[in-house]
């Protein structure tokens, strides 16, 4: 059986004095705290929503 390809998304920085966008990428994500791991599938769709914000979020391995 072939496992579901997925991807670490950790927050490293604050969302306080971003704009609301951000804040609300972060937020969809499931992200709360300054170092927080979430799981999610490794789709186009969670790599775009890193993209737009690659100064609060990074891929971990």
């Amino acid at each position: 059986m072939s496992e579901a390809k997925t991807i670490k998304i950790k927050l490293i920085k604050s969302v306080i004095c971003t704009p609301e966008k951000h804040k609300t990428i972060v937020r969809s994500l499931g992200l709360r705290k300054i170092n927080q791991i979430v799981v999610k599938p490794d789709t186009d769709s969670f790599r775009g929503f890193v993209k737009k914000v690659p100064h609060l979020l990074a891929l971990v391995d």
